[in-house]
């Protein structure tokens, strides 16, 4: 099984070829993005030696400056250790304090970091951004990415240095200190929260704001640089955790008989049910403009129940909430992973870390969302157990 790190994010060993970014240091001595054995460079236009960032793009939308109101957006607020890797910085918090790490961040402030798990999920809710103020030009229901960082403020110049240099339209920080963030998420009306810091994660959760701990494999899946993909796990992600409850408690056969006699009772909600309703409604304004065939949002329905036994529950509470997935995938129990690498989603979310390490083995970005049951045997074996 792949070894994956919350802190720092692993390394990206494979070839992106949809994915181009700009020269960028950071990472850490084994397995860098400046080492031509783990990552060929040459394809990605990456050089060993960083480069200063020089110019900033103007920023400008039908004459001014746009920022949508945090209420009318869709509200993406991304830590900075998933959007960019910071493995070396971290290795200098850790070994020699916070005064040297401000100090080395300070000296390095011009040297842009090198992407992380979250940055070609970022890239396509530009790319959907870019499509929707082609057809809305005045609408404010856009993608709204917020950067969350415990970060001095001091080192927001290096941030706003790297955004620069990597051309993100991110104008919006929250810059803590060391503080939680949780407070200021809720106050942007956070749609999704993507961290590293699994703890910050079960608060957001707790909460009530959708969020997900992120991973990166040793190889990356190339990804679509004009369609936004999500996959989703349907219980404890989509749906609530009451019929992994019964699975747990009683086995297989009391699951299915549990799902037949409650078919036409709807499921609960799940953490992630809201931000499939919020890309859900920026699908509906492409499909008013006649994009439904071409929208650049796609959603796949991911999980291990069975179709026939246990799947119509699943698709008839979608319905009733009045959210479509494009794709529903059944498997039955099948490993997830192989059918992840034929997706390639920018995102895909589930409860249990036994999936995740299976799609990060495949080169699928994944984030753990670690709420209801199965969270307690996560806690028992580091792999998770399959469900």
């Amino acid at each position: 099984m792949v070894k994956m790190s919350l802190d720092p994010v692993q390394v990206m060993s494979g070839q992106v070829t949809e994915l181009k970014v700009a020269p960028s240091s950071n990472g850490d001595s084994r397995g860098s993005w400046e080492e031509k054995e783990e990552f060929d460079q040459d394809h990605l236009g990456l050089t060993a030696k960083p480069k200063p960032v020089t110019g900033r793009r103007a920023r400008k939308v039908e004459g001014g400056v746009f920022f949508p109101k945090p209420e009318n957006a869709v509200t993406i607020a991304v830590s900075s250790r998933v959007l960019f890797r910071t493995e070396r910085e971290q290795k200098v918090f850790e070994q020699k304090g916070v005064e040297e790490y401000l100090r080395y961040q300070i000296e390095h402030e011009n040297e842009p970091f090198a992407p992380g798990p979250a940055f070609p999920f970022v890239k396509a809710l530009e790319a959907v951004n870019s499509r929707l103020r082609e057809l809305y030009p005045q609408s404010e229901e856009l993608f709204d990415i917020v950067l969350v960082t415990y970060n001095h403020a001091h080192v927001g110049i290096r941030l706003i240095n790297t955004i620069n240099h990597h051309n993100l339209f991110i104008e919006r920080f929250c810059m803590t200190g060391g503080s939680s963030p949780i407070g200021y998420l809720k106050a942007w009306h956070t749609n999704l929260y993507l961290s590293a810091d699994a703890d910050k994660v079960r608060e957001a959760l707790a909460e009530g704001i959708a969020a997900a701990t992120m991973f990166m494999p040793e190889k990356l899946t190339e990804v679509s640089q004009s369609q936004l993909r999500v996959a989703f796990d349907g219980d404890a992600v989509l749906f609530s955790d009451e019929s992994e409850r019964i699975f747990k408690a009683h086995g297989l056969d009391k699951f299915f008989e549990h799902e037949r006699e409650n078919e036409d009772t709807l499921l609960d909600h799940g953490p992630l049910k809201g931000f499939l309703e919020a890309l859900g409604k920026l699908q509906k304004k492409f499909y008013a403009k006649g994009h439904r065939l071409d929208c650049p949002i796609r959603t796949f329905l991911v999980t291990a129940r069975s179709a026939a036994s246990s799947g119509i529950r699943a698709l008839k509470t979608l319905r009733a909430w009045g959210l479509e997935i494009d794709e529903a995938l059944f498997l039955a129990g099948a490993p997830k992973g192989p059918m992840l690498e034929k997706i390639r989603p920018h995102i895909y979310f589930d409860d249990q870390m036994f999936h995740v390490e299976g799609a990060a083995e495949m080169g699928t970005i994944a984030a753990h969302v670690p709420y209801g049951i199965a969270q307690k045997h996560n806690a028992k074996q580091n792999t998770g157990v399959r469900k």
